[in-house]
């Protein structure tokens, strides 16, 4: 079997988990990480690893790169690895923007015959496969999609960010009904200004379209818990039957169910034409290792 060259791109939360998820793949081989800042102790758990601040420095070219960046970095790297020719996965999490994203990094893909599959997490991502399916199961009704209790790695990056902000928790509280609430638990540098900070963060677009509390902690450490979950219900008609009612739940580990996903897509960017997906246009077959006809004989 000739396996998946692949290269981990970044090393903080989802990183971590992708080196385990890559390790743990029988079709895949980790040609190296990508860290662009090299200063400091290097993690034990890349000794042994080809460890590099440039792609180009890896001695073998990967086929496809794990992009496990904050969000906001990903077109950015994206675009420069697509030009390389290198399929790129990343988990993009801003709804709203993934359409712009997907025309952007589309024409970027088909331009060097690359494969980008971006918003490749749990929501969206495999979230999203469900919501499809069920919309199909009842084409007409109601999906409400309800998070947590448990950590956003997307909006504590963002909350982390801020100025005079030395380290940020933000826990996702469902209401019901796909409403939320945001605590966001910040530990701050020496002598900075609450007020300073808790305004920066409830001005980000990550925070302002929901209910949000910034609450100043000694030790942000002390609270850490990277589990999450998901409530995902439809209520809807199939044909012109009423009632029909489905319930999707799930309790995860954040970025190890981020980062598996990340590793499946990256299988799939190798049956696709070039171009930009989300996870609802892959073939779910093409997620899995192994040939059609024992995913057929399994699964079907």
């Amino acid at each position: 079997m000739e396996k998946i060259k692949t290269a981990i791109v970044g090393y903080g939360n989802i990183g971590q988990y992708a080196l385990q998820a890559v390790g743990a793949a029988e079709d895949f081989e980790l040609v190296g990480v990508v860290r662009h800042n090299l200063n400091g102790e290097m993690p034990k758990e890349l000794c042994g690893v080809c460890v590099v601040d440039d792609v180009d420095k890896l001695p073998v070219k990967p086929q496809v790169v794990l992009l496990c960046l904050p969000t906001r970095s990903v077109e950015e790297n994206a675009k420069k690895y697509l030009a390389k020719g290198i399929n790129t996965v990343d988990s993009f999490d801003i709804h709203k923007k993934i359409w712009d994203l997907r025309c952007s990094l589309d024409e970027a893909a088909k331009a060097s015959g690359a494969v980008s599959v971006i918003s490749a997490g749990w929501d969206p991502g495999s979230d999203s496969v469900v919501r499809t399916l069920l919309e199909a199961c009842a084409p007409k009704g109601i999906t409400d999609t309800n998070f947590g209790p448990g950590m956003s790695m997307g909006h504590s990056v963002a909350a982390k960010s801020k100025e005079g902000v030395k380290n940020a928790l933000s826990m996702t509280i469902p209401l019901g009904t796909g409403i939320h609430r945001r605590n966001v638990y910040i530990e701050l540098e020496e002598s900075f200004d609450f007020e300073t900070a808790k305004r920066s963060i409830l001005e980000d677009d990550y925070f302002k379209h929901d209910e949000t509390h910034v609450i100043a902690v000694d030790s942000v450490a002390a609270l850490m818990d990277k589990g999450h979950g998901v409530n995902l219900v439809r209520k809807g008609v199939s044909g012109t039957t009423d009632n029909q009612l489905f319930e999707f739940n799930m309790k995860i580990n954040n970025p190890a169910l981020t980062s598996q996903i990340m590793v499946a897509c990256a299988r799939a960017t190798m049956n696709q034409k070039p171009g930009c997906y989300v996870m609802p246009q892959l073939p779910v077959m093409d997620l899995l290792p192994g040939t059609l006809e024992d995913k057929i004989r399994r699964l079907v």
